[in-house]
């Protein structure tokens, strides 16, 4: 796809929406894109600095983790996105567009730490088979927190408000499962550099649901 120049003409030509955010809307669809793009190549370069004297094995909770989350990270950026093009609320926006361009160099991380343990991105396990209860966590064929997809459908239709709030509702659900998961490789990993990123990604997470639930009640909608 082939970006096109917009000249100050087009921009005059071009019709505003939600009180003159058009062409603002759109430039900062591409900024996110953009910074989606530098957080992956970022994240594969973190990943490598993994060292590779030891690597975790074909059915350890680190390449467990990494191949789960990665699925659960990539949902969280759809919607994220979602969040950012189609929210009515500045909060909203703001909180999509962050989860999106966090995540997405987390899945780099993750996908490079793969790669140099010589393992495939996808393994023979089913979901959540590295943790403990993972089999009672699954529901559906879906990892915790995950959205099905007449849910994602319902988002993606969902309009002002009422996107909003279903946005907020869904990406709670989804990160507290995705805590769930973080602590199950805290729990059980060993590998020094998955427990770092991994105990980082808890911190941002539970911040994430601080300004989600925050969000939530100021708009005043209910989990």
């Amino acid at each position: 796809m082939t970006a096109s120049v917009t000249t100050d003409t087009d921009l005059d030509e071009v019709p505003a929406t939600e009180g003159g955010r058009g062409p603002a809307r759109r430039y900062g669809l591409l900024a996110v894109t953009l910074a989606i793009v530098v957080g992956l190549v970022l994240g594969y370069a973190g990943g490598l600095l993994t060292p590779t004297i030891t690597r975790p094995g074909e059915n350890s909770p680190e390449a467990g983790f990494a191949r789960d989350m990665s699925t659960h990270h990539a949902q969280a950026v759809e919607m994220g996105l979602m969040a950012f093009q189609q929210g009515q609320d500045a909060e909203v926006r703001q909180i999509g567009g962050d989860i999106a361009t966090g995540q997405q160099g987390e899945i780099g991380t993750m996908q490079t730490w793969l790669r140099s343990w010589k393992l495939d991105p996808t393994g023979d396990q089913p979901p959540m088979a590295w943790m403990p209860d993972g089999a009672q966590s699954v529901k559906n064929g879906l990892m915790p927190g995950m959205a099905n997809p007449e849910e994602m459908a319902k988002l993606r239709a969902a309009k002002g408000r009422d996107f909003d709030i279903l946005f907020l509702q869904m990406m709670i659900r989804h990160h507290i499962g995705g805590v769930h998961m973080i602590d199950g490789v805290l729990d059980q990993g060993h590998d020094d550099d998955v427990l770092a990123v991994a105990q980082v990604m808890k911190n941002t997470q539970q911040t994430d649901l601080t300004n989600l639930q925050a969000a939530l009640k100021r708009l005043g909608g209910t989990l």
